[in-house]
C-alpha cells in the first residue's frame, strides 16, 4: 500500500491574482506526517513566480468544509453549493482560491483510508524522532 497521496485539483484563484483565474494545484498527504495535508501550487500562479507550498492541518480542511475554520496563515470555509475557500495568508500578501468541495472530500476519504482520523498517532515513530532530535542536539 502506497504511504503518498498527491490529488490534482483545480483551484480558482479569487484573489492577489498575478495571471492566472484557475490553477491547477495538488493535495499531498504522507502518512509519515499524519496530521499534515500540502497544497501545492505551481510558479506561474504566484507572485514570486516559483513553486509555493502550504502545509496544514488535516483537520482544519475537514472541518472547513463544514464551518468557518482556521485564525492563522491558513483558513478554510464552505462556500455554496458544492465549492470550499481556502485562504492563504502570507506578507507578501494573501490568496483566495476556490475548490470543489467534491473534490477535497475524495481526497480526505483517500487519506483517511490510509490513516483513519484518531489513529495519526500509530504512524509516529518517536524513538526514531528522538534520536534524530539528540543526535542534531
Amino acid at each position: 500500500m502506497s504511504i503518498v497521496i498527491d490529488q490534482p485539483v483545480e483551484a480558482r484563484l479569487v484573489a492577489a491574482a498575478p495571471r492566472m483565474s484557475n490553477i491547477p494545484a495538488t493535495l499531498h498527504y504522507d502518512r509519515r506526517d499524519p496530521f499534515a495535508v500540502r497544497m501545492t501550487f505551481p510558479a506561474p500562479a504566484t507572485l514570486e513566480g516559483v513553486e509555493v507550498c502550504w502545509t496544514f492541518a488535516r483537520d482544519l480542511l475537514t472541518a472547513g468544509l463544514h464551518e468557518a475554520e482556521g485564525h492563522g496563515d491558513v483558513r478554510v470555509r464552505p462556500y455554496g453549493y458544492d465549492r470550499t475557500v481556502l485562504e492563504f495568508h502570507a506578507p507578501e500578501g494573501t490568496a483566495i482560491v476556490h475548490v470543489h468541495s467534491s473534490e477535497i472530500r475524495r481526497f480526505l476519504q483517500a487519506t483517511s483510508e490510509l490513516v483513519p482520523a484518531g489513529r495519526e498517532h500509530l504512524q509516529l515513530d518517536l524513538d526514531h524522532e528522538l534520536a534524530e532530535l539528540m543526535r542534531e542536539a
